[in-house]
């Protein structure tokens, strides 16, 4: 029986296991503390955790401040407010100074479904992927994320972990692997490669299922890291394979697949489809409503890559 987690979970348990190990770890949250799952370590750590409120310019302001003072900081809001409502302070106070801050955007993509627009953070990857000395990670399950949040601890410099609200099928193993810039392949086929990152992965492995049904072979490959990625992987796929797809819960533009064209262009030129939002804002709806509204359900995946053959 397939079992749903949250992968937000995996961050407040993370978080949690290495404040235990890490007296320098330190939380600052804007107003949302239980929402993000960030609670289990305030409560266990309230000398560690600073709560500022609704004030996200001043979350990564402070969290600056705890850097320069040798503390890890994670940084956690909404990825629609953060990095959504602070990206200078992003940008100029953590990012240029190449401080050792964790920022979490929680809620991210189409998982805060009923919240609107406004919560729907669509554009995150193309804000924090351009920005440097910036590492950029998008977990597709509970242990994904449990695993990135530890991981990020031991990278020097600014990490953004894209965190999702639903509780989805954790597709990982506890004792998977997780290495810094690397892919990982979760399907092998022949026809046509499927890119994806977060917990849309699963659409696209029920996708693999009915595309196998239409006799087509395809390979999915789980693209957790998407600054750095896996560059050596992505020349394999464009040598092997005449059609690649991205999917995403992002806009269209800038994110992993605009990440993917830019790369292949200058590399390998091939065919590329990318899935996602496209040029629109989202909706109040339930999460998977959206997902197939936007062509990113199982079917809707399927359809395209039968459409692009």
């Amino acid at each position: 029986m397939t079992e749903f987690k949250s992968i937000r979970e995996g961050y407040g348990d993370a978080l949690l296991e290495l404040g235990e190990k890490n007296a320098d770890v330190v939380a600052i949250c804007a107003d949302l503390t239980r929402s993000t799952d960030s609670a289990k370590f305030a409560e266990k750590f309230p000398e560690r955790f600073v709560q500022v409120g609704v004030s996200e310019q001043n979350l990564a302001g402070i969290s600056a401040g705890l850097a320069l003072g040798g503390k890890t900081v994670f940084m956690v809001s909404y990825a629609a407010f953060s990095p959504g409502r602070n990206y200078d302070f992003i940008r100029n106070q953590i990012c240029y100074p190449n401080l050792d801050v964790k920022i979490i955007g929680s809620h991210a993509g189409f998982s805060d479904g009923p919240d609107g627009a406004t919560h729907q953070m669509l554009e995150d990857i193309s804000m924090m992927r351009v920005l440097p000395n910036t590492t950029v990670v998008s977990p597709c399950d509970y242990w994904e994320a449990k695993k990135a949040v530890s991981m990020s601890a031991g990278i020097k410099g600014p990490v953004y972990i894209r965190l999702y609200r639903e509780p989805t099928p954790v597709i990982t193993d506890k004792d998977d692997s997780l290495e810094t810039g690397k892919w990982r392949v979760l399907k092998s086929g022949s026809d046509v490669c499927i890119i994806s990152h977060g917990p849309v992965i699963n659409e696209v492995l029920k996708s693999y299922e009915y595309l196998k049904e239409q006799k087509i072979s395809a390979q999915v490959i789980n693209a957790a890291f998407i600054k750095p990625f896996d560059s050596d992987m992505l020349l394999e796929i464009a040598r092997k394979f005449k059609h690649i797809l991205v999917v995403e819960e992002h806009q269209k533009a800038g994110g992993l697949g605009g990440a993917v064209c830019e790369y292949l262009s200058e590399k390998m030129p091939c065919k590329v489809t990318v899935l996602g939002a496209d040029g629109v804002f989202g909706e109040s709806a339930k999460y998977h409503e959206l997902l197939e509204k936007h062509g990113l359900d199982a079917k809707s995946i399927g359809r395209a890559v039968v459409q692009s053959m």
